[in-house]
């Protein structure tokens, strides 16, 4: 009975966590309850708690014969277990990573969002749209003694340093076939399409994850190299929360080099 109980609620866990992503997506409550509350706070006494239930079941059924239930008892350990040891992970991993939210190929001059696409952002609330170049303490978000090993860097040279494989992508097609590849990776990629201006080279577009429906924006430049081919240069830009865990930097890495593959060079 205990081992056939702890495995019933070991087996809701991951309920638990699905529908805190999903409730999020679906704007059933908000990010920060489905994330901050269900996930950061909850998660970890829940996952802790299911896996005591579970080893006791476990300890339980192997002391007593006929010793049966001790399969159903390990499994409900183990899924906690699990759950904890990715917790465990992801807290590790982003040790490593820094408390930033936007990311850019090109830092010193960064493809800049439209009027259009900023007042989206502001109408939902989100993260405002810093300069590059400012000092990164200097901003509202990076106020407080946690953020003194940031001191006297710009909110682009943590990205740099972070991250210095993302930079300007160079080819040799002309701009018109790289802005061609850049609007067809978009929609490759099932993104929102927010706006394509072929004067200034500029595709701006939202794209949206798939658990908690986290929204980031991305605008990607294109501009003639000086020796001929294009510069394809992208800034991408999380709507909500301080740290992105590298989602910015990992997206326009993978973006840049499908549109590179998709214009046949590499």
């Amino acid at each position: 009975m205990l081992a056939r109980l702890a495995l019933i609620l070991s087996l809701l866990v991951p309920v638990w966590f699905m529908a805190a992503a999903l409730g999020s997506k679906f704007d059933l409550w908000s990010w920060r309850i489905g994330l901050g509350v269900m996930i950061v706070q909850w998660g970890p006494r829940i996952l802790i708690g299911t896996a005591i239930l579970g080893l006791v079941a476990l300890i339980v059924t192997l002391a007593r014969a006929p010793r049966t239930g001790w399969r159903a008892a390990l499994v409900a350990l183990l899924i906690p277990a699990l759950g904890l040891g990715y917790l465990l992970w992801v807290r590790g991993q982003s040790a490593d990573i820094p408390p930033i939210h936007d990311v850019a190929t090109n830092i010193e001059d960064p493809p800049t969002y439209s009027p259009a696409l900023l007042a989206a952002r502001e109408a939902e609330g989100a993260n405002p749209v810093a300069q590059l170049s400012a000092p990164i303490t200097s901003l509202p978000a990076y106020q407080g003694p946690r953020f003194a090993a940031l001191q006297g860097k710009t909110l682009g040279q943590v990205g740099r340093e972070a991250y210095p494989e993302v930079r300007t992508l160079t080819v040799a097609a002309s701009p018109d076939q790289a802005m061609a590849a850049v609007q067809a990776e978009v929609q490759a990629q099932g993104w929102t399409l927010v706006g394509a201006d072929a004067a200034a080279g500029t595709v701006e577009a939202t794209a949206e994850t798939f658990w908690f429906g986290f929204k980031d924006d991305v605008v990607v430049r294109v501009a003639p190299a000086p020796d001929g081919g294009s510069l394809i240069d992208m800034r991408s830009t999380s709507r909500v929360g301080l740290s992105d865990l590298g989602a910015n930097a990992e997206r326009i890495d993978d973006f840049l080099d499908d549109v590179e593959d998709r214009l046949g060079e590499d």
